[in-house]
């Protein structure tokens, strides 16, 4: 009689063996660069999938409707038509209706985009002029800020770049307050089909190819590290950079589309992008190898970040270290200045948007001079939601959660060289390069500041708003 234990070797023999077969093959075709096209049709069967659903969903919603309005129509039998008039509406009015009051950070913001300056506090669509609203003062007046601050309080445009965006529609995934999966059974089988294939499947390929990439990091640049200060040094690498990333980028069936490869970043130059994730990075680095800048970590990303220091001039700095801006800067100005060191990345927002928009660029790196090159990175979040929402998840959980979903898809524009106009200011220009990326991202450009996420308003900008606000009293 055979044993249970012969009958699991063979099991095992018979699982094992294709998983690694495969799972080495598709390592060994991305860390040239090579692609078979699987997950080009993979995505397409995704978004064919996710278009049957929306289909089945919208026909149960509106049979549901139906079913509703039915019973409704034969309880009001008996209201009268006059009644029925008075009482209807079309039932598409918005949450808030905003008036044209907006509260800025800076009142002279818009000012360098063509606005008038008493356009950025108030826009008047009223009877009543600036004139009169400066000859007297009336209680109602302040309405207006009261009305502006309730909005915000409901919905603001600050605090919900914090958090993940909502979907158009349901991409399969239970990460949503509608029980979209039990609305028929043919999405039920289909969402239980694709759970497994999720966890099952998809979560021990992606941490196997994940813990292979972060062996080959931590080994190759341990050898890189020992090799004497080089041009070959330097080459080595370069292609071991590119040969990790990929393989990281693989363990999140990373589905990346890259535009306008002419406007690559080159040695002595900036590159600046919009922040969502610390897998920016990995998207960025697997088709250019970069030096990087940041604050120290430890855990995951610690790992990461002493690894890549044996072996090449990657700028990290301690929490103290990193409030002083003039050691940052001059350590910045540095490495730019030597033509013989990897392009730097930075995300001048200082934290991670939700890539519905682009918040504030802080103004040092566009301080140090040289060319800046910005590159725009926008998500497909219906595939999977690259997102980090560091107050809610750790690091570990979040590259959990991205690597149980369907896969990581996005488009990485590289935009035009930028350099300092005569006489532009650092904001200025930071302002410029930011705008450049929200266009073609297809993103929002904010002014507030992504600080926000973590602090109060200063106080400089409540000030600056009670000032605008004396200017249109009357003073005796």
């Amino acid at each position: 009689m055979v044993s249970l234990d012969t009958v699991l070797l063979t099991v095992a023999g018979i699982v094992l063996i294709p998983f690694v077969l495969v799972i080495s093959f598709l390592v060994l075709i991305t860390s040239f660069g090579w692609t078979t096209g699987f997950r080009r049709r993979y995505i397409e069967f995704l978004l064919w999938l996710f278009e049957y659903g929306r289909q089945k969903i919208e026909k149960a919603e509106k049979d549901k409707l139906s079913r509703t309005n039915s019973k409704e129509s034969d309880m009001d039998e008996d209201i009268q038509p006059s009644d029925a008039k008075e009482n209807s509406g079309n039932g598409t009015s918005p949450l808030i209706d905003r008036d044209e009051l907006v509260l800025a950070p800076d009142p002279n913001h818009n000012m360098r985009n063509g606005r008038k300056k008493s356009e950025v506090v108030f826009d008047f669509h009223r009877a009543r002029s600036v004139e009169t609203f400066k000859r007297d003062y009336q209680l109602g007046d302040i309405l207006d800020y009261v009305k502006s601050g309730t909005e915000a309080i409901i919905e603001d445009e600050v605090t919900q770049r914090f958090v993940a965006a909502e979907l158009r529609s349901w991409n399969l995934l239970t990460r949503t307050n509608h029980s979209y999966e039990f609305i028929n059974i043919r999405l039920t089988v289909i969402w239980v089909i694709g759970f497994f294939f999720r966890y099952f499947i998809l979560l021990p390929s992606r941490v196997v190819i994940c813990f292979i990439g972060m062996s080959f990091m931590v080994v190759a640049t341990a050898i890189v590290g020992c090799l004497p200060d080089s041009k070959f040094k330097r080459h080595v690498y370069s292609t071991v950079a590119l040969i990790v990333f990929r393989i990281l980028g693989l363990a999140l069936t990373g589905t990346i589309t890259f535009h306008d490869s002419q406007y690559k970043p080159t040695n002595g130059g900036i590159c600046v992008a919009n922040h969502t994730s610390p897998i920016d990075i990995v998207i960025l680095a697997s088709d250019q190898p970069y030096a990087m800048i940041g604050q120290r970590h430890g855990g995951f990303l610690g790992i990461i970040q002493r690894a890549l220091a044996r072996a090449s001039s990657h700028i990290w700095f301690e929490r103290a270290e990193a409030k002083d801006r003039v050691a940052v800067a001059k350590r910045l100005k540095e490495h730019v200045e030597d033509p013989d060191k990897l392009p730097i990345l930075i995300f001048p927002e200082g934290t991670c948007i939700n890539n519905t928009s682009v918040m504030q660029f802080k103004k040092g790196s566009f301080e140090v001079g040289g060319t800046i090159y910005p590159v725009a990175i926008k998500y497909d979040a219906r595939f999977g939601d690259a997102f980090w929402n560091s107050s809610r998840y750790s690091m570990m959980q979040h590259l959990y959660l991205m690597m149980t979903s369907w896969a990581i898809v996005c488009d990485v524009w590289y935009l035009p060289p930028m350099t300092r106009n005569e006489g532009e200011s650092a904001i200025d220009f930071a302002s410029r390069v930011k705008a450049a990326i929200a266009r073609q991202g297809g993103l929002v450009d904010l002014m507030w500041d992504g600080q926000l996420k973590r602090c109060k308003p200063k106080l400089e900008w409540k000030q600056k708003q009670q000032e605008e606000f004396s200017k249109r009293l009357k003073v005796n």
